[in-house]
């Protein structure tokens, strides 16, 4: 049992995709939608079916305030890419 001054700490791993000049970080748009915060997401980002790409000096600052609220903290796994094929993707939006 956890004492009422025990903190509890929720860790989360996330790709951070980096390629020379940029980088993104890998979210399910269904994590954004949840954390109400996939209306905030620019143009700068990217998305596929499933997973947006948060360009990482815009939009990953909205995530990292937005699961700072609820005490996740997001660790990361870099993937350096050459030519990333993120910047290939959609632009982000919201679904209509």
């Amino acid at each position: 049992m956890l004492s009422e001054t025990a903190e509890v700490r929720i860790n989360m791993r996330l790709i951070y995709y980096q390629d020379p000049g940029h980088g993104w970080v890998k979210v399910s748009k269904e994590l954004l939608f949840r954390l109400r915060i996939d209306s905030m997401i620019s143009k700068y980002s990217y998305m596929n079916d499933t997973h947006a790409f948060l360009e990482e000096d815009c939009d990953l600052p909205i995530l990292m305030k937005a699961l700072k609220e609820l005490g996740i903290t997001p660790e990361f796994d870099v993937v350096y890419q050459e030519e990333s094929p993120i910047r290939e993707y959609t632009s982000y939006r919201t679904s209509t």
